[in-house]
This record gives C-alpha cells, structure tokens and sequence, in this order.
C-alpha cells in the first residue's frame, strides 16, 4: 500500500481532444505492475462532458448505482447545462491504453 499526502498529487485538465468544457482530473491511484488499472476523480462544471467513447469496463457511479461501459458505445458522459458532477473513474489500461475514443458530442447532440 503507497499512502500519498492530500495535494500530492496534481489536478489535470481534461485534454480538449476528449472533453468539451471545463473537466478536472484528480488522480487517486495507480497500481504498480502486473495489475493494470488506474484511478482517478473526474470532475465535470456544468455543461461539460466527454466525447463519445467504448472504456472497456470502467465504472461510473451514477445516481446511487454503479454503470459499467463496454459495448455499445457510451453516447457521452457529462453534466447538465446548471449542475456540476463528480465521479470516480477506475480504469483497466492494457498496453497504455484504457479508452477507445470516437467524436465529440456538439453543442445540438448534447441540448438534445
């Protein structure tokens, strides 16, 4: 067990190739070799959200229950136009990569 001091570990933005709007990423772990997945807190201000994507079998934890993503692909992940969302993201990574990225949800797709 690696035990890390509260600020440690530096907040990171959302890369703008996946998110639209104003998303923070706190990591939380990262686990040491052979095991393959990584944690993180997502924060999401309001409006903003993720592009389309397949995670895999990452959990979202959304309204009291659990979401797990894989196929189909999710649609988006994100927020309503007035109300911020944090979530805790726990990702399996296998050779560097966790998340099969698609195209970003416009400004229409997501007022719909």
């Amino acid at each position: 067990m690696e035990i890390k001091r509260s600020g440690s570990q530096p907040s990171g933005k959302g890369p703008v190739e996946y998110f639209t709007g104003s998303v923070l990423v706190d990591p939380l772990f990262n686990a040491p070799d052979p095991a393959r997945i990584f944690g993180a807190l997502v924060t999401f201000e309001p409006g903003a959200r993720t592009a389309r994507c397949n995670a895999g079998a990452a959990p979202s934890r959304k309204f009291g229950r659990v979401t797990w993503f894989g196929s189909p692909p999710v649609k988006s992940i994100g927020t309503a136009p007035t109300t911020a969302r944090t979530h805790i993201a726990i990702v399996e990574q296998i050779d560097g990569k966790s998340t099969d990225w698609m195209e970003k949800v416009s400004d229409e797709q997501y007022r719909r």
